[in-house]
């Protein structure tokens, strides 16, 4: 067979059932042989390949599967970059096709030609270029062995469209292993003896929750090692839905925009039990000030993580899951009465100054944080919240409450404005029942609005919720606080968004009242398709509490 149908084949031998990508001439012949297979591959033309890429990553998120994408030489393959970035440094496994133009003609600039793995190699986790049909198979069993093992991330392949053309005798088989790499490192028990004797010591522990207790599917296993000891638990924003909210443990979200408790008890903490989740600086804010009392148990499947921020005093690597059956029973039935009780006093303070103000507003505009709630409460906590980048993604990730794993899908890492609409589209090819909502800032909606026609036409009911401002409104915020409310480049004029949404056969409604809400959000949720839902919200609302820029966790403010 020629080499696109040895892709198609691959592809097949790997149980791929969903692609999203786009056509062009270069790799025009997988599209071609992929007609063969219609039945068993369904391939979602999405609008933008930067679609195709957020739609691969929220997809594989929701199904646990590996995401595959497609994209055609020179600005199909550039198009995919941002999205390759995001899924990357967020750990999700992806495998992106790209076709490239025929291997005489690399590096004479010709038409649509990129240097794929040269704009690859840093934001992946590995790449290959094939430039001979026999390389295939073996090329992509690798790239899918890659790509879910260790620590996940995206693999891109690169193939010449000659070696598209070109024949070679089909023999596929699935990479067990790859000389030379070791996805998953031996499990020291003196490390998971230390960290258990600190644990049972602990007068004042606090355990901070990261994306690698979804991406290791540990969530049982670590909820039955926080009950054993009533250990208090803190979430990255990755992390959030690893652990129900609704759980008398849960403390609350950290970092720059997360809840007061949790950040300043960080550094009342007597130790710190983090577990796959990397120190970002939005959880850490000065590093120079952050948990100098605290002993550091660190549990993280890359090794390149520990200790790169955050200095520790036991470092367990090792895949979570592995990690935490070893130490469970090590674990000493234990109960934090007392230290539990200080986080909730904290809440307190934080309601009234904040959480009263922003969801149960009684004077004036709409706040983002009122619609989050009502969504949350309608849906009790039930449905994947799919948000954008910016207040309202801080809104949904403080007010809606999670009680499912992998209900929230967004833009960690990179914090990419546009990543909301077709990482939607994603989760919702997969799920079906339970409703997936985009909650949208006006800004981030119109990145990548096109993918309206990629919902219309594939009939997937996501329940879309713009809070519109008029503002790039975290941009505004940090002018607000820091630029003495010189608001430079942020004001937006927005179109008729329901028209837009009309256009495409989606139903929409624009709300500007509070008591038009509630009604609003249940005709929303009753619909069976799509759903466009404007809400008109207070134009400058900020989001509270904040760890300015330079601070400690324990500096985090209220208003």
């Amino acid at each position: 067979m020629r080499g696109s149908m040895a892709v198609v084949q691959s592809l097949l031998a790997e149980h791929i059932e969903i692609i999203f990508g786009y056509p062009g001439g270069a790799i025009m012949p997988i599209y071609d042989d992929l007609m063969e297979y219609e039945d068993k591959i369904h391939h979602i033309l999405v609008r933008h390949e930067q679609g195709a890429a957020h739609a691969t990553q929220a997809y594989s998120q929701v199904s646990g599967k590996v995401g595959v994408c497609f994209g055609t030489s020179g600005p199909g393959a550039t198009n995919l970059i941002t999205g390759i970035t995001n899924a990357q440094i967020d750990s999700v496994p992806m495998v992106v096709i790209t076709a490239q133009v025929p291997s005489a003609l690399i590096g004479t600039d010709a038409f649509q030609e990129t240097d794929v793995m040269g704009l690859t190699m840093p934001i992946t986790k590995w790449n290959a270029q094939v430039t001979m049909a026999e390389e295939i198979p073996e090329t992509i069993a690798k790239a899918f062995y890659i790509a879910v093992s260790g620590r996940p991330g995206v693999v891109v392949i690169d193939i010449t469209k000659d070696a598209l053309l070109s024949e070679l005798e089909f023999q596929y088989e699935k990479a067990p292993r790859i000389r030379s790499y070791f996805p998953y490192p031996d499990l020291k028990m003196e490390n998971i003896n230390q960290a258990a004797d600190l644990i049972n010591k602990s007068k004042k522990p606090l355990v901070l929750m990261g994306h690698g207790v979804l991406i290791g599917k540990a969530e049982n296993i670590f909820k039955d090692f926080v009950e054993r000891a009533e250990l208090p638990v803190a979430s990255t924003l990755l992390g959030l839905s690893a652990f129900p909210s609704s759980h008398k443990l849960f403390v609350g979200m950290l970092g720059m925009h997360g809840n007061y408790a949790p950040n300043i008890k960080t550094n009342e903490a007597d130790l710190i039990i983090a577990i796959g989740m990397r120190f970002d600086d939005r959880v850490t804010g000065r590093i120079s000030a952050y948990a100098k009392q605290a002993k550091i148990i660190h549990i993280e499947i890359d090794k390149s993580e520990i200790n790169k921020n955050i200095e520790v005093d036991v470092a367990i690597h090792s895949d979570v899951k592995m990690a935490l059956t070893a130490l469970l029973p090590k674990i000493q039935a234990n109960a934090h009465s007392d230290w539990l009780n200080e986080f909730r006093e904290s809440d307190k303070i934080e309601y009234e100054k904040v959480i009263k103000k922003e969801c149960l507003p009684e004077i004036g505009g709409i706040r983002q944080g009122e619609v989050i709630k009502v969504l949350s409460d309608k849906t009790k906590g039930h449905a994947i919240l799919v948000t954008d980048v910016g207040q309202n993604q801080m809104m949904g990730a403080r007010y809606f409450k999670f009680e499912n794993p992998n209900s929230l899908i967004t833009s960690g890492g990179l914090g990419t404005m546009g990543f909301g609409l077709p990482a939607a589209m994603g989760a919702a090819v997969w799920i079906k029942d339970r409703p997936v909502i985009a909650f949208l800032g006006d800004g981030g909606f119109q990145m990548t609005i096109q993918e309206l026609g990629t919902i219309m036409q594939e009939k997937l009911p996501v329940k879309i919720v713009v809070v519109n401002n008029n503002f790039l409104g975290m941009v505004r915020q940090w002018q607000d606080l820091f630029n003495n409310k010189r608001y430079a480049a942020t004001h937006m004029i927005t179109p008729d968004f329901v028209k837009i949404c009309e256009g495409y056969g989606i139903k929409g409604k624009k709300i500007e009242q509070r008591e038009d809400l509630s009604q609003a959000i249940d005709e929303m949720l009753a619909c069976q398709d799509a759903y466009f839902l404007e809400v008109m919200v207070e134009k400058e609302g900020n989001v509270f509490p904040m760890i300015t820029p330079g601070s400690s966790v324990s500096e985090i403010v209220l208003e």
